[in-house]
């Protein structure tokens, strides 16, 4: 049964359409926080244990960038990091930072019939960025075109409307508990906690995470996932 924090293996699920959460769901984030450690003049590892030490705490990432650097105004150095480095990637992504099971899994999704959506907490710039990938999707939308954000209802209403079925149809990948698995579950979505990055380690840990399935890779969604997208479309 789905949302028993059983391991992926011994799951098995129905849904028409798949929708992944971006940072450290599809995208390694950790060349983004390396260049920022370089841009705030502190060792990589530093900022990265940071990072790490605020998803422990429950606290707001902005916080580890204000614990190394008291009082800054992220959006102002954002601005100037662009004047200083007009064609860098500065605090974006590219291909490069994809985790390597993204492609083949989210190929195999869709081979199998059903919708792939990518929806997550991104700047507009985001959406770009993701869509010059030519990854096999059917739709990307970020927080910053909707004007809402996780973990709020009405992101997941926009979800489950972009995807074009019900909530209960929807499977939601992502590597957090308060922004992705409870959310989801709590719009009637199948949350699945996928353990990578200091958010997904950490909270698969937690009694919560019982609410979804927990998965290592994305190559074992098509596992899950494949068998009732062929019910499905033996019944149509």
């Amino acid at each position: 049964m789905f949302g028993s924090g059983a391991r992926a293996d011994r799951v098995a699920v129905m849904v028409r359409a798949v929708v992944f959460d971006v940072g450290e769901t599809l995208v390694d984030e950790t060349r983004i926080f390396s260049r920022w450690a370089d841009r705030l003049g502190v060792p990589r590892g530093t900022l990265l244990g940071l990072v790490g030490a605020c998803a422990a705490a429950d606290r707001p990432l902005a916080d580890a960038f204000h614990l190394v650097r008291p009082g800054i105004d992220l959006d102002a150095e954002i601005a100037r990091w662009a004047d200083d480095d007009p064609t860098g990637l500065r605090e974006n992504f590219d291909a490069d930072d994809l985790y390597p099971d993204v492609r083949p899994a989210l190929t195999a999704l869709r081979a199998a019939g059903l919708a792939v959506v990518v929806a997550g907490n991104q700047p507009p710039q985001a959406r770009a960025a993701i869509e010059a990938m030519g990854l096999p999707v059917d739709a990307i939308r970020t927080s910053d075109e909707w004007g809402v954000q996780k973990p709020h209802p009405a992101f997941f209403a926009r979800v489950a409307e972009l995807a074009g079925v019900a909530p209960s149809d929807v499977a939601y990948v992502g590597d957090r508990l308060d922004n992705d698995v409870l959310p989801a579950a709590d719009a009637g979505m199948r949350p699945v906690l996928v353990r990578r990055g200091p958010w997904g380690y950490l909270h698969a840990e937690r009694p919560e995470a019982a609410r979804a399935t927990v998965v290592d890779s994305l190559l074992e969604l098509p596992g899950l996932l494949a068998p009732e997208a062929r019910d499905h479309a033996a019944a149509r």
